[in-house]
């Protein structure tokens, strides 16, 4: 056998076990939710009522080549629509103590321009409706990838509630990682919230982004508001000089100084070159273009071959009239300005003064989020084509990184081999479309 035919022997064996071990994921082990979107899929999803939610859902294969064969997820349908999709749990998860972990595998079936891709994980309240998602569903982690104009970013967002006012108040990770969101390619995204107060974005089971909520840059704004807030009704006093530095007044224009001496002047010491044509045009007409032989005067008029740079200016030599070349004029100063000296009136730079802020508070287990009562999908998207699958809600990162390896990771081997088997059926083609073709030239040259 030829390196290329053990090669694809190779690729197709390994793709001819890949089709026959793995199956799309039933369930995960100790996972407080999962949905791998099977048949019945649609007796656990509802789609949503709401008027502004018009657009449908598909229950599709991934792209070829399948990973794994017969897996589906669950499609956005429309294009330019609202979409709106969610489930509610039996019975709420409370991340108290423990955290939680969402995770779910994407896969963009047509190009992502202007649109998201992101999960809501719904918060346990009364608004999570039988009817499903509506916009007063509230949520208390947004994750997940969002793409239009500028914005080409992996959300991370925290509904966090204030304990001194009980209003809701997002929080935005700072400086979020790039999404990938190439075609027909298959990514997994996970969020890992931990009792430890940190964030962690792992996309293709690679740490993209860590960030702490109790930090207090790297939410914006952050989790745990200030102490102390400018003082609204504090101005600046009309005698407030905020100026470090001054003109001298004691300075004065030196009598010589000339502003109006120029900044560049006509070299002194530069000659006209003998070589120097004062009369000659600087293009001439092309003397290698010739009347064409069916130009007729009395029809065309007289034939005017195109013009060309006149060899005769090249340098040394030159055309027209001369002047000579500009050189940096040695007395020109410019406007003159008076030198700066310390403000002896300078107090400094003004700010507000400091009042404590009504509204401060320490949380300091921002972990222990809103209870999470379900999972909401609602996209406003301008493509079709973004399939989600394989969604996970977990208290242990242990638990998501096995149903990766299950899944994910055994789907993307096995789409490599597949490709990979493509790949050399392609060149083993193209190999003996040209032996053919040399073996039919040597037998009509014999």
């Amino acid at each position: 056998l030829t390196m290329t035919s053990r090669y694809l022997l190779a690729c197709a064996c390994a793709s001819a076990l890949a089709a026959e071990t793995l199956e799309p994921l039933g369930s995960v082990a100790d996972a407080f939710f999962f949905e791998g979107f099977d048949a019945d899929w649609s007796s656990r999803w509802i789609v949503s009522k709401d008027s502004e939610f018009t657009g449908t859902w598909k229950h599709e294969l991934y792209s070829d080549p399948e990973g794994i064969v017969g897996d589906k997820g669950i499609v956005v349908g429309d294009e330019a629509r609202k979409h709106a999709l969610s489930t509610v749990f039996s019975e709420p998860l409370d991340p108290k103590g423990t955290g939680f972990v969402v995770q779910y595998e994407l896969q963009m079936k047509k190009a992502l321009q202007c649109g998201g891709a992101y999960l809501k994980v719904l918060s346990a309240s009364d608004e999570l409706s039988a009817d499903g998602f509506t916009n007063a569903s509230p949520y208390t982690v947004m994750f997940g990838p969002d793409k239009c104009g500028s914005t080409n970013k992996v959300h991370f967002i925290v509904r966090h509630k204030s304990p001194v006012t009980g209003e809701f108040e997002e929080k935005h990770i700072k400086s979020p990682p790039v999404p990938k969101l190439n075609i027909n390619e298959t990514h997994l995204y996970t969020a890992i919230i931990g009792s430890d107060n940190t964030v962690r974005l792992l996309i293709d089971n690679k740490e993209v982004k860590k960030a702490d909520l109790l930090s207090d840059s790297d939410f914006d704004p952050p989790v745990n508001p200030p102490k102390e807030l400018d003082d609204p009704e504090d101005s600046k006093p009309e005698d407030w000089v905020d100026d470090a530095k001054i003109d001298d007044p004691a300075a004065s224009k030196p009598e010589d100084w000339d502003e109006d001496a120029p900044r560049k002047i006509s070299d002194p010491d530069a000659t006209k070159p003998a070589e120097w044509l004062d009369d000659a045009p600087l293009e001439v007409p092309d003397p290698n273009v010739a009347v064409p032989d069916d130009w007729d005067e009395e029809e065309d008029g007289e034939f005017e071959a195109p013009l060309v740079k006149n060899p005769a200016c090249k340098p040394p030599a030159g055309c027209g009239e001369w002047s000579a070349p500009q050189i940096a004029n040695p007395l020109y100063k410019g406007k003159w300005l008076a030198p700066k000296i310390d403000n002896p009136a300078y107090v400094g730079v003004w700010a507000p003064r400091k009042m404590a802020n009504p509204n401060f508070f320490h949380d300091e287990q921002p972990h222990a989020m809103t209870p999470i009562g379900g999972i909401g999908i609602e996209l406003w998207t301008m493509q079709s084509g973004a399939l989600f699958d394989n969604i996970l809600i977990a208290t242990d990162p242990a638990v998501a990184a096995a149903a990766a390896e299950a899944s994910f990771v055994k789907r993307e081997a096995a789409v490599t081999a597949k490709k990979a088997e493509a790949a050399a059926a392609k060149k083993a083609e193209e190999e003996a479309k040209k032996a053919e073709e040399e073996a039919k030239k040597a037998e009509e040259e014999a």
